[in-house]
C-alpha cells in the first residue's frame, strides 16, 4: 500500500448497529474519525505541528456516500489520505472497506482548515505545515 495512505482496522460490534441490523449512519463518522487519528499517529512529524492545540485542524465540510451496509462481525478498514492541498483549506479522502471481500462501504471527502485557536480565525496553510503536508498528497482516483 502507498505510504501516503493510512490504514486502521476495526470490527463492527452490536452497539454500532441500528434497529435494522446495519451500522448506524452516525457510527461511520466515529469510524472515520478513528481513521484520521490513525493518519496522524502514523505521521508524528506532521502531528507535532498540532500537539500544542494551536493551530487546530477543523473539519468544515464532510460529504459521505453510503455504498453498502456493514453488519455485526464485519471487519472493516478505514483508508485515509490527503487528496488536495489549497492555500486556505485541504481535503482528505477516506474509504471504509470490508476486509473479507474488499467491497467499499463508504467513501468520504472531508475539507478542513487550520484554525488559529486564540484568534478564532482560519489561517493560511503555509510554512512548515505546508511543507509537511505537500509530500503526502495523493489525489483521489476518479
Amino acid at each position: 500500500m502507498d505510504n501516503r495512505i493510512s490504514r486502521v482496522t476495526l470490527r463492527v460490534r452490536g452497539y454500532h448497529l441500528d434497529g435494522y441490523g446495519h451500522v448506524n449512519n452516525a457510527r461511520y463518522l466515529e469510524f472515520l474519525e478513528e481513521g484520521r487519528w490513525g493518519y496522524f499517529d502514523d505521521r508524528p512529524e506532521l502531528a507535532r505541528h498540532f500537539a500544542s492545540g494551536n493551530p487546530a485542524l477543523v473539519a468544515v465540510n464532510l460529504n459521505i456516500n453510503y455504498r453498502q451496509a456493514a453488519v455485526a462481525g464485519d471487519d472493516l478498514e478505514v483508508l485515509t489520505r490527503v487528496a488536495e492541498l489549497g492555500s486556505r483549506s485541504a481535503r482528505m479522502y477516506q474509504e471504509i472497506r470490508r476486509i473479507d471481500d474488499g467491497q467499499q462501504v463508504t467513501d468520504v471527502d472531508l475539507t478542513f482548515v487550520l484554525l488559529d485557536v486564540r484568534a478564532q480565525q482560519s489561517m493560511a496553510i503555509e510554512g512548515e505545515i505546508r511543507q509537511a503536508l505537500e509530500p503526502l498528497i495523493l489525489p483521489k482516483e476518479t
